[in-house]
């Protein structure tokens, strides 16, 4: 059967300035725990704190830049372009351009504050030093 989602949910996001998340299939607003779809709206400047998430991220941005950084490399990944960020990958998103991201991110299993796994905001130079 199948199942019209009439509006998302708007979650409150972690980070630095604000964030809108509006959750269409996920854990909130369906009950779904296989995936996680939602429409991000980040204005510039925005940041979040360091993660290792328990789920695969696979994003694509619809407008502005979106910047990823990650363990081996940062990534600004612009209007157009996809990333995947794997399940058990450090990552820190944020959008310094002016006009910050329009994006949306999919999450398999579902986005889960328990599955994210936020650091103290560590820097990827100090996370490549542990041993």
């Amino acid at each position: 059967m199948a199942n019209l989602i009439q509006r998302p949910i708007i979650i409150k996001a972690a980070g630095h300035e604000h964030k809108e998340i509006a959750e269409y299939v996920g854990r909130l607003n369906s009950a779904t725990e296989a995936v996680s779809i939602a429409h991000m709206r980040s204005p510039s400047g925005w940041s979040e704190p360091g993660q290792t998430p328990e789920f695969d991220e696979y994003t694509l941005v619809l407008c502005g830049v979106l910047r990823v950084e990650t363990r081996t490399g940062t990534s600004d990944v612009k209007a157009g372009q996809a990333i995947i960020v794997s399940r058990g990958e450090w990552v820190r998103y944020s959008t310094p351009e002016p006009e910050g991201a329009e994006y949306v991110a999919v999450c398999t299993p579902a986005f889960s504050p328990e599955l994210i796994r936020r650091d103290d905001s560590r820097t990827v130079a100090e996370l490549n030093t542990r041993s």
